[in-house]
């Protein structure tokens, strides 16, 4: 079935029967559409379902300006960014050559465009079409200046003979470019002082003054705020004012779950294990990856203000795929399977993503705080598989002199023949995650291994990125 051709003029949108509407009631009406239709509200936002959501959800109903308040890699961006699928698909305005700004059609707020109304029939009057991807603009705070989010006095109109009492003579930023759209503020505590006091305008009377000219718009725009709470809260770096005119706070978090954070950390990741040397990754090893996360944040060694950004797991995660691909190329392995081997090249990843207390340190440099996370991670991890695996009879193993060689470029039928001198308690070991196939048993020999170290049952040895244990 062919759609109607879209109103390309005044009067054909007129006769469509379109209804302008402030942005806010847009979303409003939108947003109460897909709800009552049952659809999803939020693809991709996971672990949000019971606390942050419903916050967002009576916020858009409420139709306030929004502040995002949480920790680094809390998904505050995404979140943000998400608010335009609640927008109209498209969005009708007067098409007027130079005009920086989508004005409503009904109800213009430059004077060219209502010069453009008092001066042309409806039928003259063109209209032209706004998609909702295009209605969103962000800015990170630091180094943003008054002109680039309100706007400035153009020099070269002056020059052209434009009186400077005059609306030409202003170069708009991006809040008026972004009227009947939505704003995005990241980092909302650096922003400067000036720039605070032109928003808080904006929020409260919805006009701005540039270089003592007043700009008296009737914005319509829906301003959003991020910011991290250790410098949000921290007084004098948002004026009161401004706080006070922000509709609501949303409060973010890391997962409650390790589940959950394995699940985002998956999912953002976006890694294809298939190709010609396939990746199997057992679960066990995924949970040790995020739980070197949950163990950041508990630290006494990583600095709790700052936080540790779920890019933290979602880095390591892929260098530990990688890891195991290189491996799997080099020595022809397929499937190529992580092992505990491989967490030794999450130096590269890891660096530079925690942010030391230098207080609970004691001079420990970051690679020594990020082996005794990788270790802590390890070993509970491995008390959880002891428990439902009763995996402590391995250990017994090497009080008759057993010493087994592991590293990140052994093959994994290496394993099976250091395996192959040892009881049948090592079948044990192998329901960690069942498998007949020889790398995802040597990845299981690591586990044990390793959770068998780090729970000083076994001593181990390392040299030229072999390890041995040995009791």
């Amino acid at each position: 079935m062919l759609q109607a051709p879209r109103p390309a003029t005044l009067a054909e949108l007129r006769a469509s029967g379109w209804v302008s509407k402030p942005i806010k009631q847009e979303l409003h009406d939108n947003f109460l559409r897909m709800l009552a239709a049952g659809e999803e509200l939020f693809p991709g936002i996971i672990g949000y379902e019971d606390t942050v959501i419903p916050e967002i959800s009576i916020a858009i109903l409420a139709q306030h300006d929004l502040l995002f308040l949480g920790e680094k890699g809390q998904a505050k961006s995404r979140l943000m960014r998400s608010l335009v699928r609640f927008l109209d698909a498209e969005l009708p305005y007067l098409d007027i050559p130079g005009c920086p700004v989508h004005e409503d059609p009904y109800k213009p707020i430059t004077s060219a465009g209502k010069l453009l109304l008092a001066e042309k029939a409806p039928h003259e009057i063109p209209i032209a079409w706004w998609p909702r991807e295009q209605r969103y603009a962000e800015r990170l705070a630091p180094g943003t200046k008054f002109a680039d989010v309100i706007g400035e006095i153009d020099p070269a109109r002056l020059a052209q003979g434009t009186s400077m009492s005059a609306e030409e003579a202003l170069h708009f930023g991006l809040i008026p470019r972004m009227h009947r759209g939505i704003f995005a503020m990241n980092e909302l505590p650096e922003l400067d002082e000036l720039v605070q006091v032109g928003l808080f305008n904006i929020l409260e009377e919805r006009d701005v003054q540039i270089r003592g000219y007043p700009v008296r718009f009737d914005l319509d725009v829906l301003i959003l705020f991020s910011a991290n709470p250790s410098t949000y809260n921290r007084s004098g770096k948002v004026i009161p004012q401004l706080k006070d005119r922000i509709g609501s706070v949303i409060h973010t978090h890391y997962p409650r779950e390790r589940d959950l954070g394995i699940a985002i950390m998956e999912q953002e990741a976006r890694i294809d294990l298939g190709g010609p040397y396939p990746v199997v990754v057992p679960y066990f090893m995924r949970e040790i990856i995020e739980q070197i996360s949950i163990q950041a944040r508990k630290s006494k060694y990583i600095d709790q203000q700052s936080g540790v950004s779920a890019r933290f797991s979602i880095a390591n995660y892929r260098t530990m795929v990688a890891s195991a691909r290189q491996r799997a190329a080099r020595l022809g392995e397929r499937p190529a399977v992580p092992r505990i081997s491989d967490l030794g090249h999450l130096y590269s990843s890891s660096l530079g993503k925690l942010e030391l207390d230098l207080m609970g340190s004691h001079q420990l440099s970051e690679r020594q705080v990020l082996d005794a996370l990788v270790a802590e991670a390890i070993r509970t991890v491995f008390e959880e598989y002891v428990d439902r695996h009763g995996l402590d009879e391995i250990a017994r193993i090497f009080s008759h002199g057993v010493k087994i060689e592991v590293g990140d470029m052994l093959p994994s039928a290496a394993y099976a023949q250091r395996l192959a001198r040892v009881p049948p308690a090592w079948e044990k070991a192998f329901e960690v995650n069942a498998s007949t196939d020889p790398a995802v048993r040597a990845s299981c020999v690591e586990f044990v291994l390793a959770g068998l170290y780090a729970t000083d049952r076994i001593s181990r040895s390392q040299t030229h990125g072999r390890i041995v244990y040995e009791i």
